[in-house]
């Protein structure tokens, strides 16, 4: 059955503040570290919190389809939803006892994200949207920068040795040199700082699916852009940069490949 944005806004917050408080029981303790085939770390918490999540989702609405990072696809051939959850992303800095990690959850209709939330619970933020409904960080509507050139900002670059290893080398070093400050926040978190208006840019060279999902609807509705290196607005590209509407045509200029 169709449901309101505004419902599915109003569960997956909830949702996610939910399994965000169960990552808490957890964070800052002597926890077990398990490394995935991929060499990307897991732990009890990633695992608790997407079966919470999961749970949720079947129990209200169980004829939409699932996909998330540790337990992968409920398919729903028929059905023009799917959830897309990333339990905890920033493992590593959760391992670590890094507290800007974030619980993400997106809802895809009919192939487009309308509704999405990134909860950061041991920093007590969120920022969520839903298409037509605004963007709001902790309750309060937000909007990015209005910065009108990439000199005057701040970029965000979870890791800048991963830029030439995927080949995107000379752009990072372009967008560096064009602007005015840079720092390595990783993961959720500089996309947070994008949306709120507290960096410019946020730029990964290689993001999955889950990593990317609750962000469409955030940034259209905090007047940004959130895509691939090439100006397309997807989850489906295997990388991620997030800024202004402002600053984008700048930023794919540097980047060359648009």
């Amino acid at each position: 059955m169709s449901e309101p944005l505004q419902t599915y806004l109003d569960f997956i917050n909830e949702t996610a503040f939910l399994a965000g408080r169960l990552t808490l029981g957890y964070f800052q303790s002597n926890l077990a570290i398990d490394t995935k085939a991929d060499g990307s770390v897991v732990t009890a918490a990633d695992r608790g919190a997407e079966q919470l999540i999961r749970a949720r989702i079947e129990r209200y609405f169980p004829e939409h389809a699932i996909l998330g990072e540790e337990y992968g696809v409920v398919d729903k051939p028929h059905s023009p939803y799917r959830w897309i959850i990333d339990p905890i992303d920033g493992t590593y800095s959760f391992v670590h006892g890094v507290p800007i990690y974030a619980v993400l959850i997106g809802l895809e209709i009919n192939g487009k994200v309308e509704v999405g939330t990134a909860h950061f619970p041991a920093i007590h933020e969120t920022i969520s949207a839903a298409s037509g409904l605004g963007c709001f960080w902790n309750n309060l509507h937000t909007h990015v920068s209005p910065v009108q050139t990439l000199s005057d900002g701040l970029v965000i670059c979870n890791d800048s040795a991963a830029c030439h290893e995927y080949g995107h080398g000379p752009a990072w070093e372009r967008i560096s040199g064009a602007c005015k400050s840079r720092r390595g926040w990783g993961d959720a978190y500089g996309y947070l700082l994008v949306a709120t208006g507290r960096a410019e840019l946020a730029m990964d060279p290689a993001m999955k699916v889950w990593d990317n999902g609750p962000f469409p609807p955030i940034f259209a509705e905090a007047g940004g852009y959130f895509g691939d290196w090439k100006g397309n607005a997807t989850i489906y590209g295997g990388e991620a940069i997030a800024t202004s509407l402002q600053l984008l045509p700048e930023v794919l200029e540097l980047i060359g490949e648009k």
